[in-house]
């Protein structure tokens, strides 16, 4: 007698639809000849979950900033905007929006200096591709300040790309095993990434910063950067799987609030490669701090450090900060209650400390935030020479670009007053101002791309 063998068709029939699981499933249950109640209840463990419809109304959200201008007016109301949409996501339960926030993309997208708390799901947009951006102040005590920056910027690295191997830093014994031990980053092109970046601070708005303390006079770095490529390449993996995610349980969810369920196994995993990528990123500055110190043979006085682009867990909510300070004890696990709000790079770095409120949710903000895009403030200058404003704006300063070539839109006009900023956070108690790092200067990538090899490249074959 001819034995009766299913099918995918025989799937599809039940109401399922083709998946990954097919095949698995259907050698199963020929093998051991499942059929009727047997073959059902075998087949329950695959039915989808029931689809999350958006929320009718957005979830409410606490707005901790306020317009002083009608400048700030359209960036405020974009901001509202675009929250209000992203509230609407099937696992928000709470969210809020600081002083320095401004739109990042189009409505529906989380907003810089946004929070979006929601239950038992990470959402890899809310938190970015630069997972763990973040900063970090060393202590080097009473140094001159000049020396430090001198030193720094023999020791950092700053535009695209990562170390030549004879400039790599040490990779941690401890980490790298961690690396080899991770599924999502046990790969050539994940630990290769982590090798060249070690030691790297990339382009945009990231900086090494030196100052000395309001408090005490000592002379401080700090520096801001992300994960690098370790941390863009993990990202682009959990939007994939969040983007799988995303079709079966909410279809009607934009792709960048797609999100990966804590409870299965894809969550707990990629939970857990945050966690390794988020050791990495802190080793990233370490490198950088320690060889400064190492280089001039001086004694580290303090350090501490705290990212403000990730995502922080307590129990089964999930509190994704794009561009927020927390001020939560809960959030860090290190032994520190101090937190660092830096502003522009003529303005002191805050060190902060506070505790969490219905209203801020456990973060501050992260900086100064913007007004407008880096293009329309290129054209507000337009008028005037790259020189002549780089001059008036950093007069007594020491502001170096590691390109040799001054980025207009990262001088202090291209932010939000500084001043507006920490009056806010006063108003909207958002973490309480316990010392100043007075800024002596700050070195940052600049317009690298200005004279980047293939431009060069370019030029040299158009002038024949």
């Amino acid at each position: 007698m001819k034995e009766n063998k299913i099918n995918g068709h025989t799937l599809i029939d039940l109401g399922y639809s083709p998946d990954k699981w097919f095949k698995e499933a259907i050698a199963h249950i020929n093998d051991n000849r499942l059929s009727g109640d047997a073959m059902l209840e075998y087949l329950e463990q695959f039915k989808p979950e029931p689809v999350m419809d958006l929320h009718k109304a957005p979830v409410g959200f606490s707005v901790n900033i306020k317009a002083e201008n009608e400048m700030e007016e359209v960036n405020v109301d974009s901001v509202i905007k675009t929250m209000k949409a992203v509230m609407k996501t099937p696992t928000v339960v709470g969210g809020a929006v600081m002083p320095d926030a401004c739109p990042a993309g189009p409505a529906g997208t989380i907003p810089v200096g946004g929070v979006v708390a929601t239950k038992n799901a990470i959402h890899p947009g809310m938190h970015g591709a630069d997972i763990c951006c973040s900063v970090m102040l060393t202590d080097y005590g009473k140094v001159d300040p000049k020396l430090i920056l001198d030193m720094a910027q023999s020791v950092t690295h700053f535009g695209p790309g990562g170390r030549d191997r004879s400039e790599q830093y040490h990779f941690p014994s401890d980490l790298l095993k961690a690396f080899e031990e991770h599924r999502m980053l046990n790969h050539q092109q994940m630990i290769q990434a982590a090798r060249k970046h070690l030691g790297t601070q990339g382009d945009g708005n990231h900086f090494l910063f030196v100052g000395q303390s309001k408090l005490t006079g000592n002379t401080m770095v700090v520096t801001h950067h992300g994960s690098r490529a370790p941390g863009a390449i993990l990202f682009k993996k959990a939007m994939q799987i969040a983007e799988r995610f995303r079709k079966k349980l909410s279809p009607d969810t934009p792709k960048q609030n797609a999100w990966i369920p804590f409870d299965t196994y894809e969550g707990e995993e990629y939970w857990a490669a945050l966690q390794i990528i988020r050791k990495w990123t802190k080793q990233n500055h370490i490198s950088i701090h320690d060889e400064i110190a190492n280089s001039m043979n001086i004694k580290i006085e303090n350090r501490f450090w705290n990212e403000h682009n990730f995502v922080f867990r307590e129990n089964d909510v999930f509190f994704h900060a794009k561009g927020a300070t927390p001020i939560s004890q809960s959030f860090l696990p290190e032994d520190n209650h101090l937190r660092l709000i830096p502003l522009n790079m003529a303005e002191p770095i805050l060190v902060v400390e506070g505790d969490s409120t219905a209203t801020n949710l456990g973060f501050a903000p992260h900086g100064a935030g913007r007004n407008m895009s880096r293009t329309q403030h290129k054209k507000s200058k337009s008028h005037r020479t790259i020189e002549e404003v780089f001059e008036e704006e950093t007069n007594g300063l020491d502001v170096r670009f590691y390109s040799n070539e001054i980025d207009i839109s990262e001088l202090p006009s291209a932010y939000k007053n500084a001043k507006t900023v920490r009056s806010q956070m006063d108003e909207f108690g958002l973490g309480k101002v316990v010392d100043e790092v007075l800024p002596y200067g700050s070195i940052m990538a600049g317009d690298w791309q200005k004279n980047a090899p293939w431009k060069r490249k370019k030029r040299q074959n158009k002038n024949g």
